[in-house]
């Protein structure tokens, strides 16, 4: 427990700091972080001092305390310069937690005069709520055995640490991978016409899968093709798994079937409302691909970019990215939603149960990249699952209790859980926000992003009176 209250402390120290460098880039706002930074490194500092001689009694059942406590510890400290600035503390925890869970969601509005200390914060508290999943994924769900997780963690240590040497070099792998595609993603827009700053914040939003624009219109301010493919490709590559593209740096590794399952429906979804869009329309069939590419990109990888406002396009395409939401990008990435790995997984056990019902006496394994999948990650998958859209359904209910109609309800439930962003609707979709929404449900759909940034069953178990018995 000890270990738990330590880290919380360091991410309340290492948080000071990067206020403290926003202040000394941005003079105009530099007041309000300065002040954040002070009573984030006084808690931090405190927490750290007192618990400094007894942080060696971590254990792995401290770890799901560990992941859920530190993200909240983000989310509150990413708030105080928004507090401090000029949004109430409802809207700065809700922009605050929709940075670090990357989901995107927002409540500020006049982005385009907003301070560029203001818009900064928030595209770094995405990029470092991106590589923080990635670790999350990466090293602790696994063990944990979260969701399924325990099949990844066969592809991620064997990659980790018999490619790279050890977990820690694998680590430090990800994190250079990471800042090196945020970087080429960086000068790609500026190449297509971004400015310096509007570079730097699309493409830590981008490569977090997150959404945050410094522009009301968000990804549609670019009135470019360039920067839209650009942007396309970006987000696709940011779904993939993180140990994918290590392979394929360090040793050309390109074989994943999460990454050619994700394709293949990114391929089928794209064509499909393309070819309806030109005919349900009289959009050129080139411009109609571009947009339809970009927003089911921008779905699929939970990054909640929007060129066009795709709620007006007909009932068909409202449906349809709301069914995107859910499927989510590759297992080890940025992405949100329920992950490729895991519909894989379904289908091949539903395809197998088939089977075994018209063959009784037949042994049919159930694989995944080429390795027999156990009953236990199995269970994890369907457990997650079941979770996942009960969890949806539970706030939209929630929601819908509060006072908002159905299709908000269940856009934001959808969009919360998924870590999307924009939901669907006049109020909540591409083209709104969330700011005009009342406190309560603000409350309720934060508390949505949280539980789908961890997966929701890290944080349930802390709710069993019987861990707390063993803690």
């Amino acid at each position: 427990m000890n270990f738990v209250v330590f880290a919380n402390g360091a991410v309340l120290i290492f948080t000071s700091i990067l206020m403290a460098l926003d202040a000394l880039i941005y003079p105009d706002t530099a007041a309000v972080f300065l002040r954040a930074a002070l009573i984030a490194t006084i808690v931090g500092v405190s927490a750290c001092l007192a618990v400094a001689s007894r942080v060696a009694d971590f254990t792995r059942r401290h770890t799901f305390l560990l992941t859920a406590t530190v993200w909240l510890t983000a989310a509150v400290a990413g708030a105080l310069p928004l507090f401090f600035w000029s949004l109430d503390f409802t809207d700065a925890f809700f922009e605050a937690i929709s940075g670090v869970t990357t989901t995107g969601s927002t409540v500020m509005t006049g982005l385009d005069d907003t301070a560029h200390g203001i818009l900064i914060w928030r595209a770094l508290l995405q990029w470092l709520g991106g590589i923080g999943f990635i670790v999350t994924g990466i090293a602790l769900l696994p063990i944990m055995k979260v969701g399924g997780m325990q099949l990844f963690r066969t592809e991620s240590s064997e990659t980790g640490e018999k490619e790279l040497g050890s977990a820690t070099r694998f680590a430090a792998a990800s994190l250079w991978v990471y800042a090196t595609i945020t970087l080429i993603c960086a000068l790609t827009y500026l190449a297509g016409g971004m400015s310096v700053f509007d570079a730097a914040v699309h493409a830590m939003t981008t490569l977090s899968t997150g959404g945050y624009s410094s522009h009301d219109a968000s990804f549609g301010y670019f009135d470019s093709v360039f920067l839209q493919w650009a942007g396309t490709f970006f987000m696709v590559v940011a779904s993939f798994p993180f140990v994918w593209h290590i392979r394929a740096i360090f040793h050309r590794q390109f074989h994943s079937e999460q990454v050619i399952v994700m394709l293949k429906v990114l391929a089928v979804a794209i064509g499909v409302l393309t070819l309806w869009r030109v005919a349900t329309s009289d959009v050129p069939f080139f411009d109609a691909l571009r947009y339809v590419a970009f927003n089911v990109a921008s779905v699929v990888s939970s990054a909640g970019y929007a060129t066009q406002d795709y709620t007006t396009w007909g009932p068909f395409f409202v449906v349809s990215f709301l069914l995107l939401s859910t499927v989510g990008g590759c297992t080890g990435s940025t992405a949100g939603g329920a992950k490729i790995m895991r519909w894989i997984i379904l289908v091949r056990s539903t395809r197998m149960m088939l089977k075994s019902v018209r063959f009784p006496s037949a042994i049919i394994p159930l694989r995944y990249e080429g390795r027999t999948v156990q009953p236990g990650v199995l269970d994890g998958v369907i457990s997650f699952l079941t979770m996942f859209f009960l969890t949806i359904v539970f706030i939209a209910f929630t929601l819908a209790l509060i006072g908002l109609d159905f299709s908000t309800s269940i856009s934001a439930a959808v969009s919360a859980i998924g870590n999307v962003g924009p939901g669907v609707g006049s109020i909540i979709g591409p083209a709104g926000n969330y700011a005009s929404l009342p406190d309560a449900a603000k409350w309720v759909i934060s508390a949505g992003m949280y539980l789908g940034r961890l997966e929701m069953l890290t944080v349930f178990v802390l709710l069993r009176p019987a861990y707390w018995r063993t803690v």
